[in-house]
């Protein structure tokens, strides 16, 4: 928290003091309009400190909605005046060093991508976190029964439904969304909810409706087994996680806990196998990716799985698995010219991926965590059509 609070004041006040001393002060004269300057970042601060220090503990888990909300509010103000900083203050080094190189077009510069960045971080916060994309993908082999030639899976992942309380009519439009590409079968790959399972509560009837005609599976992602709440005990984590699990029942969906399911169609059958959380430390690793594959030999294999960092610890090397679908990376819900912060911690963090004849899909996920935010990362819905090559 001190480190967060540190970066904090980095981020806020190093702007607004550099842009005070080189500009308010030298164009403003009246000290009231000075002082209005400020008025953004004095109330930010004390919200900060209000919401961090003065609601109890664990203020993340208590106010996570208040929190990414006064997040997305620094953002508007600190990115922009950080990037016109930079770019100020360039010119202003070039002019001391190189006169008399002209200052101006850096001003320019520097407002116009202030401009650029606050548009961006608002479209991302209040209209990219419900742009649903629906993502048609193919996977071809030779080894794929030839009754499942064109069957249709759509993936979804990591919903995080404590995000989206208060917005019911979204959580829908992504269920009808699903429903309406006909899909012969709906998986989920974990991180239905943020941290406790009576999140979902006010959602159970409208997830409860994503139909396919061989069903609807599910797994557990790190979210969902409330390791990032303050429990009161060891009990009360334990009967969370029995809740969530019953509820997911209770909504029609089959979770598969280290578990596989046959699926029959024309004829023709393939295995659908379903393992916890399997993740890179500190993450939790419960897979027992051995007792999931017990009575699946010789068929065709589809494994879902959270953590995509789980293929290549265990899947490619330990297994016959044709295709795994995973979640959890989010994109770190930014995609900018088609790179991501996600690059820096994981070799396959979006999308489709091989090894030989073998492959992993990403799904960059539907809700956030934290912030309120994303863009280029659209809330995906995948289509996966499987052909016999």
């Amino acid at each position: 928290m001190h480190r967060i609070t540190l970066l904090l004041l980095i981020v806020l006040l190093i702007p607004d003091l550099y842009i005070y001393f080189t500009y308010i002060i030298r164009k403003v004269k009246n000290a009231l309009l000075r002082f209005s300057y400020w008025i953004p970042t004095l109330l930010l601060g004390l919200l900060y400190i209000y919401f961090m220090f003065l609601t109890g503990d664990n203020a993340l888990s208590h106010h996570p909605l208040g929190i990414g909300r006064l997040a997305i509010a620094i953002m508007l103000f600190a990115v922009p005046k950080l990037l016109f900083m930079l770019v100020s203050a360039t010119g202003n080094l070039l002019h001391f060093l190189i006169h008399p190189c002209p200052r101006r077009p850096f001003t320019t510069l520097g407002i116009i991508l202030a401009i650029i960045s606050f548009g961006c971080i608002a479209y991302g916060s209040f209209i990219g976190t419900t742009r649903f994309d629906v993502k048609e993908v193919e996977y071809a082999s030779q080894t794929l029964p030839a009754g499942f030639d064109g069957y249709r899976i759509v993936q979804l992942s990591d919903i995080h439904i404590g995000s989206w309380q208060g917005h019911p009519e979204s959580v829908q439009e992504l269920v009808d969304l699903s429903n309406s590409q006909q899909p012969d079968l709906i998986v989920f790959t974990g991180d239905l909810v943020n941290q406790r399972s009576d999140e979902l509560n006010s959602f159970l009837n409208i997830l409860s409706q994503l139909q396919a005609p061989d069903g609807v599976y599910s797994i557990l992602g790190n979210h969902d087994y409330g390791t990032y709440y303050h429990w009161k005990s060891p009990q009360e984590e334990k009967a969370n996680l029995q809740n969530l699990i019953r509820q997911e029942k209770d909504m029609g969906w089959k979770m598969l806990n280290n578990d596989h399911a046959i699926i029959h169609h024309n004829g023709d059958s393939i295995a659908l196998i379903g393992v916890e959380n399997d993740g890179e430390p500190p993450f939790s690793q419960y897979a027992d990716l051995p007792r999931a594959l017990q009575g699946t030999n010789g068929m065709f294999k589809i494994l879902l799985s959270h953590n995509p960092t789980h293929w290549r610890r265990e899947v490619l090397s330990t297994s016959d698995i044709d295709l795994m679908l995973a979640g959890h990376t989010h994109a770190m819900q930014g995609i900018l010219f088609g790179h991501s912060l996600a690059e820096l911690k994981y070799p396959e963090w979006k999308g489709m991926y091989w090894e030989g004849k073998r492959a992993l899909y990403v799904n960059i996920g539907i809700g956030y965590v934290g912030l309120p935010f994303r863009f280029g990362a659209w809330p995906e819905i995948t289509v996966i059509t499987l052909k016999k090559e």
